[in-house]
């Protein structure tokens, strides 16, 4: 089993007694990497051969006291949080650590939950920071660190290329994600690529969550001890422990019911659960990614969904726009289901109406759909040439009911009270076609039903237009 963090936290104390008790106490609340060190001379030797997370520091020591090692850790080490452990009358030199760069100070009691709240709040301050540093580098460099592990997902859109550098700047986080977007986007695919890129050991967990009524969910995520109901002849692990330094996926999550929220509210938060006739937690150390086509702002509404399982739940959030949104993608995806299609024959040829018939309907099922026509059309080919009659039947039948012509796109021309000059429709049609096919001049030309040389015309019209207005 992996250790959380992946840097271990540094604990610095001369008393053996509350080193002990203190790594205790974090180990029950999930940190479990830990390096304790009772002569603070040490640290900077420990701090130049090993990666440290957090530190924690108590003020009073013999040799290099708290204030130095704060010092000296702010030089060498910057980027590590120090939290300050003091005594009950040493709160104003506390302070003055704290000017002096110190993360957060606390008094030694004997009740330690307040430190460890203060750890685990560093560790996650440090992790978003080494997220919005990796953020920053790939948006300004526009670069992509491991491009192969996203070859699943076919795609030449900028606005995927940007969610792309979002995965890789949280795939190594330890932090909830919620993945986004219509039924059809690909959300298991991208939580496929965000476990394959974040180094952890264990497996790729999926389960569909939507329809299972509170028993079955926790019997299916957290199983059950032998003869914890009738029928449990025998002890059964549940999915969170085959997740075990893996990523446990829960696909439909906005189909929860409440009960199992609370539950798995619990397994979130506290990285603990408990299986079904037990008494005795369990901790984990799986990475929950949870997906959803429920729109954020309805899944973050109280009476549907709890507020405080959505916001840990939303800890990272990626979004997948529709197929409708990035319609430069359908010719590059038309030929890889293609290929799917055609592995034991030569692929057919996809004749040239067939992308402005695809561009001009709005996908409600978005890829997964498009694939289905594809593989569809492709089993009806006997000719070189793709037949597309069941693509156009499907088109027709189903244009009506599109969410895009409901939203406007796609729908009949209107007019107001003014109707506005053949010119104007005519540039208007033009943009929009050139909009819908991301620049494709051939695609464009035969949605609009002209030839390409005209439309080039019309296209070179408007621009020397656009110039003699400027």
């Amino acid at each position: 089993m992996s250790k959380y963090p992946t840097n271990p936290v540094l604990l610095v104390d001369d008393e053996e007694t509350w080193l002990r008790s203190f790594s205790l106490a974090l180990k029950s609340h999930g940190i479990d990497n830990i390096i304790c060190c009772q002569d603070s001379s040490e640290v900077p030797s420990i701090l130049a051969s090993t990666e440290v997370e957090v530190m924690a520091v108590d003020l009073a020591m013999p040799g290099m006291s708290g204030e130095e090692l704060i010092v000296e850790v702010g030089r060498t080490n910057p980027d590590v949080p120090v939290l300050v452990i003091t005594g009950m009358g040493q709160v104003e030199t506390a302070v003055q650590c704290i000017k002096r760069g110190a993360f957060d100070f606390f008094v030694k009691t004997n009740d330690k939950s307040s430190l460890v709240s203060g750890i685990r709040h560093a560790i996650e301050i440090r992790e978003l920071r080494r997220e919005n540093s990796g953020l920053r580098t790939r948006f300004l460099q526009d670069t992509l660190e491991h491009p192969e592990a996203f070859a699943p997902i076919v795609t030449c859109s900028k606005a995927m290329r940007s969610i792309f550098q979002y995965i890789e700047a949280i795939a190594r986080s330890t932090q909830p994600v919620l993945i986004t977007g219509e039924s059809g986007v690909g959300k298991e695919l991208v939580a496929k690529v965000i476990h394959d890129l974040s180094g952890r050991q264990g497996e790729f967990i999926p389960v569909n969550v939507a329809g299972l009524d509170d028993n079955i969910f926790a019997d299916t995520l957290f199983g059950h001890k032998k003869g914890a109901f009738t029928g449990a002849d025998r002890a059964r692990p549940g999915l969170v422990e085959n997740a075990k330094a893996g990523t446990l996926f829960l696909d439909e999550i906005g189909d929860l019911p409440h009960a199992s929220q609370v539950k798995l509210l619990r397994l979130v938060q506290e990285r603990e659960y408990l299986p079904i006739g037990s008494d005795v937690t369990r901790k984990t150390d799986a990475r929950i990614i949870a997906a959803t086509n429920v729109d954020p702002a309805a899944l973050g509404e109280p009476e549907r969904f709890r507020s405080d399982l959505y916001y840990r739940l939303r800890a990272h959030h990626v979004h997948l726009p529709p197929l409708r949104e990035r319609r430069e993608d359908i010719p590059l995806l038309v030929d890889h289901f293609l290929r799917q299609a055609c592995q034991q024959r030569r692929k057919p040829v996809a004749p040239p109406e067939l992308f402005p018939l695809l561009m001009g309907y709005p996908f409600p099922g978005n890829v997964r759909e498009l694939q289905f026509l594809i593989l569809d059309a492709a089993s009806c080919t006997t000719g070189e040439t793709l037949d597309i009659g069941r693509i156009r039947e499907h088109v027709a039948a189903h244009h009506a009911d599109a969410p895009a012509a409901r939203s406007g796109e796609g729908a009949g021309v209107q007019f107001g009270p003014e109707l506005p000059t053949l010119k104007r429709v005519c540039a208007e049609l033009v943009m929009e076609a050139m909009r819908r096919t991301g620049g494709n001049q051939a695609m464009a030309a035969g949605m609009l039903g002209v030839s390409r040389q005209a439309l080039n015309k019309r296209l070179n019209k408007l621009l020397m237009a656009s110039e003699d207005d400027e």
